[in-house]
C-alpha cells in the first residue's frame, strides 16, 4: 500500500489519471497503458506484481487486480500477488530476487493502492517509473516497476490503517476490475498487433500471429 497521496502530480504529461466511474474507464486506461509499453522490446517478459495485503480491505486492491487477470486462459505475462499468495511489506524483497533471478530482463507493471484527498477516491493512476509501497509510512521498502498503477480508495489520514481497515469492499473491488480489465485488454493489443513473436510463460512457448486490418 502507497499511503503517499499523489495526485497533484496528474497534470504532468508522465502521468494518466481516470476514475473507476467512467463509463469508459476500461477503453481510456488501455489506450493510456499502451504508449508506455509499445516500445518494449520482445525479448523482456512483462511481470504484473499487484501489491497489497487480504488482511486489510483498503490494502487488497492489488491482489484482486491479481486475482482478475489469472483468470483469463491466456495470459501473456506473469502475475505476483493474488488473494491466496499476496505481496507485501514482509515478502516484497524476495519477491523481486525471485522475479529477477527467474526471468532475463524482465519490465515490470506494478500494482498498488493509495490514499489520497476525498475528491480522488476511485481514481486510477499510471504513470512511467517505479512506486515505493510504504513510503507514506516511511517504511524503507524497495521501489518496483517499470510503470505502475495505482488506485485511491479512501482518504488519508493520521490514522492510514484504520481507514484502510473501514474501506469499502465493493470499491476496491470495482476499480481492481477495471485495472485488471485494462491491463489485460492492452496487452493482448501489444502482442496482437506485432510480428510473429515467440513468448515464454512460465516455461511454456506459445506464438503470436499479428492481426491484419479488413
Amino acid at each position: 500500500m502507497n499511503l503517499k497521496g499523489s495526485f497533484n502530480l496528474v497534470k504532468k504529461s508522465t502521468e494518466f489519471c481516470v476514475s473507476y466511474t467512467d463509463p469508459l474507464s476500461r477503453t481510456k486506461l488501455t489506450k493510456a497503458i499502451e504508449p508506455f509499453i509499445q516500445d518494449v522490446p520482445s525479448d523482456k517478459q512483462f511481470i504484473i506484481v499487484c501489491i497489497g495485503t487480504d488482511r486489510s480491505t483498503g490494502d487488497s486492491l492489488g491482489p484482486f487486480v491479481g486475482n482478475f487477470l489469472n483468470k483469463f486462459s491466456f495470459r501473456p505475462f506473469a502475475v505476483y500477488g493474488t488473494i491466496d499468495s499476496p505481496v507485501h511489506a514482509m515478502n516484497l524483497s524476495d519477491t523481486i530476487e525471485l522475479i529477477y533471478t527467474k526471468y532475463n530482463n524482465p519490465f515490470i507493471i506494478a500494482v498498488d493502492a493509495c490514499l489520497g484527498k476525498y475528491e480522488n477516491i476511485g481514481k486510477i493512476t499510471l504513470a512511467k517509473g517505479a512506486i515505493q509501497p510504504g513510503a507514506g509510512v516511511k517504511k524503507q521498502l524497495p521501489e518496483i516497476g517499470d510503470i505502475h498503477i495505482k488506485g485511491l480508495v479512501n482518504v488519508s489520514s493520521y490514522m492510514g490503517y484504520l481507514v484502510l481497515q473501514n474501506t469499502r469492499l465493493s470499491l476496491v473491488m470495482s476499480i481492481s476490475e477495471v485495472i485488471g480489465s485494462s491491463l489485460h485488454n492492452a496487452l493482448i493489443n501489444h502482442f496482437t498487433h506485432q510480428t510473429d513473436t515467440k513468448i515464454a510463460i512460465n516455461q511454456m512457448e506459445f506464438t503470436i500471429h499479428p492481426t491484419t486490418d479488413s
